[in-house]
């Protein structure tokens, strides 16, 4: 008979790595063309003028200018691109 319980293994040590989402450019923030604002899963913004969502949702400027998130239809959250402040 064993003196002591034998070692098992660990069932820690796994850990995916953060995938970075968020916004990446607040409001009122100078924007260039192709510049990524908001990087998210689904639609929790969506594009407005002078913006485009990408593949996996990504929302990114499609011209220079500077960034405005505001509320539009059904209360949904937008973020367009203004020419001036």
């Amino acid at each position: 008979m064993a003196t002591s319980k034998s070692g098992g293994s660990t069932q820690n040590g796994r850990d995916s790595i953060s995938k970075r989402l968020g916004i990446k450019l607040f409001d009122g923030q100078q924007v260039f063309g192709g510049e990524i604002i908001v990087r998210q899963r689904g639609t929790r913004v969506h594009p407005g003028f002078g913006v485009m969502r990408g593949g996996d949702d990504t929302l990114f400027a499609t011209k220079p200018g500077f960034v405005k998130f505001h509320h539009g239809a059904k209360r949904r959250k937008y973020v367009s691109i203004n020419s001036e402040r």
